[in-house]
């Protein structure tokens, strides 16, 4: 639909939104391709730092699917990542369309400072969240569930916080449809 660098560029507030936040290379794109069932609607990079702006996707005017830059390590100046990490938090801050943002956090790596310090303004704005694990293919079902019970106990207490936690892979498809489900119960729910 379009990509936004200053929130004087965001769209008119019409029908449901959903945000994808996490840190830079997390697999946000990957994660929006497999959701819609494509592999360029989102340009995934290997290079942490790619998306760098806030990138709308109209799904046939029922949802818009909101493509969020990365935040934490980014091969890209330092005023560049001052800026687009700003224009995020400032999204976050005032959408009232915005029905939940899913935060992405690699299975691989766990909850960082940065993930950490994302949800305590997004529980401070108020904005409902909920966490999706994305790179489940890649660490052990064993490491996957004790990751998963380790998050749902640092969030129990978080106040915007939703307590289902999703575990997906983009490569292999695992866990894509229940996160489908989830984002069509909100657009439902809307």
């Amino acid at each position: 639909m379009r990509g936004v660098v200053s929130l004087d560029q965001l769209p008119d507030e019409r029908g449901p939104e959903v945000a994808f936040a996490g840190r830079s290379n997390v697999g946000k794109s990957s994660l929006l391709n497999a959701l819609v069932g494509r592999k360029d609607l989102a340009r995934a990079s290997a290079s942490p730092g790619r998306t760098q702006e806030i990138n709308y996707f109209n799904l046939g005017g029922s949802v818009r699917l909101v493509d969020l830059a990365g935040y934490g390590y980014a091969r890209a100046a330092r005023k560049d990542v001052v800026r687009w990490t700003r224009l995020v938090r400032e999204f976050l801050k005032g959408r009232a369309t915005l029905r939940r943002v899913f935060l992405l956090v690699d299975s691989r790596h766990g909850l960082k400072e940065s993930d950490e310090a994302l949800m305590v303004a997004l529980d401070g704005a108020a904005v409902n969240y909920q966490l999706v694990l994305t790179k489940s293919d890649k660490v052990k079902p064993t490491a996957l569930t004790a990751l998963s019970d380790a998050i749902a106990q640092a969030i129990a207490k978080r106040p915007a916080a939703h307590p289902v936690i999703h575990a997906t892979s983009a490569e292999t498809g695992a866990g894509i449809p229940m996160l489908r489900a989830e984002i069509a119960a909100l657009i439902e729910a809307s």
